[in-house]
């Protein structure tokens, strides 16, 4: 595992990088990951729209600030991504406003999942390669200390009942999600990842 990781993070990106790359792919009519087409383009330019919008807005709580610069170890938040993917596009900017607000404790890398199919078969959710995976490393150690992902428990919850209720994942709930998200603000985000740190 830890030489899995090791080859991620020697191919990663920064949240700048990563940004860069969704939107030169984007010019030529593209999105990230193998496969390619009309809608996974439209959907990554969506949410080059909600990530700009949330590098504005998103604000981290002076009682999460506090808790962020207060951890007692250096962390490596290695984040799986696709550009076309909505919640992605709702929690990497909320994780990259974490990272700044910890000052010197954090560092994000992220990578792209069907680049990384390896690394991502380690962090499977039930047994299905969910995106955002948070991957939580002890900086010093380089050892795996945690993950977290694909959504927020709230955001889960929607979609589990939606699906339980009407069989499918359709439009109509992906619309709510993207509501839940707006709603929530990146909080609940913040609060399980925290915890999640704090806990270890």
């Amino acid at each position: 595992m830890k030489a899995t990781i090791a080859k991620a993070l020697f191919h990663s990106h920064s949240y700048s990088e990563y940004r860069k790359l969704v939107s030169d792919l984007l010019l030529e009519g593209k999105s990230t990951g193998n496969e390619q087409s009309e809608n996974l383009t439209h959907y990554s330019s969506l949410n080059e729209t909600r990530m700009d919008r949330l590098d504005k807005t998103i604000r981290i709580p002076d009682e999460n600030i506090l808790k962020l610069k207060n951890l007692e170890n250096h962390y490596i938040w290695l984040v799986i991504s696709e550009g076309w993917c909505g919640d992605t596009a709702q929690i990497v900017p909320v994780l990259n406003k974490m990272v700044i607000a910890s000052e010197d404790k954090i560092e994000m890398r992220i990578v792209l999942r069907d680049e990384n199919e390896e690394l991502m078969d380690l962090f499977l959710t039930n047994k299905k390669k969910a995106i955002p995976k948070l991957i939580i490393i002890d900086k010093a150690t380089g050892s795996l200390i945690g993950s977290w992902g694909p959504r927020p428990k709230g955001a889960t919850d929607l979609i589990n009942d939606y699906k339980n209720k009407f069989g499918v994942i359709d439009e109509k709930v992906k619309i709510e999600l993207q509501l839940w998200y707006l709603k929530d603000k990146g909080l609940r985000t913040q609060n399980e990842v925290i915890d999640l740190i704090q806990n270890i």
